[in-house]
Order: structure tokens, then sequence, then C-alpha cells
């Protein structure tokens, strides 16, 4: 028998909730969930989607694509535009690592916390 799974929520550990969760939600148009806190702050997506972010003492942002501090987990959002988009989320806070595997199929981004995103265009 198959074990019936549903994607539900994604949790990124962070040093600042409420400044990550602004950048996602400026980022996406996302609401907040009602019962955040300053510890832990929740995003409620399409679909019954959730982004969690939590406060973690001693956090070590992970460096693309350097491995040292490992990325432990990637989101990728698809976007109608690529350069726009890259545009849009630079403004918002984002910031854009030399290293670009693909830049004509996908961009990697970083969020404030130094999580690695890709922008793809959408299907």
């Amino acid at each position: 028998m198959t074990l019936r799974m549903t994607l539900r929520a994604i949790m990124l550990d962070c040093p600042d909730p409420p400044a990550l969760a602004a950048f996602y939600q400026r980022a996406t148009g996302w609401e907040t969930h009602p019962e955040s806190t300053a510890e832990f702050i929740g995003l409620a997506g399409e679909g019954g989607l959730f982004i969690g972010f939590q406060r973690v003492d001693g956090y070590r942002a992970p460096h693309w694509p350097d491995q040292t501090v490992p990325q432990q987990i990637h989101l990728d959002f698809e976007v109608d535009d690529l350069d726009e988009a890259e545009a849009r989320l630079l403004t918002l806070g984002a910031a854009k690592p030399p290293h670009q595997p693909a830049p004509d199929r996908w961009r990697v981004l970083t969020d404030p916390a130094g999580h690695p995103f890709c922008l793809l265009p959408r299907r």
C-alpha cells in the first residue's frame, strides 16, 4: 500500500523571523498566519501551503555554491519573467550570488537570511 502524503508546510531556520517573513510576504503576497509570534511566523499560501520562519540561536547562513555551510534546502518559484522577477526581488532585499549555473534557464538568488532559492520560468 502506498502512503499518501501532501506537502503542507516548509520551515526555514533563521536569526530574525519577522524580517525574513516580511521579505517573503512582499515577494509572494501571502498572508501572515494569525497565530504567528516573534519566534515563529507563518505565511499562508495558495492551496493551503504554509511557509514558516523559526528563530534559531547561533544560526549560520548557507553559502551558495560553497558547501562550508550547506544550503540544506532551497525553494523554487515559477515566475512569468525571469529578469523582471529578479529585479523586483533584489529591490526587496534578495542577493544574487555570482555563481549562476544556467542563467538563461533559471536564476539563483538568496534571501536576506542567506537561503538560496531559484526562479524558474512559468511553464
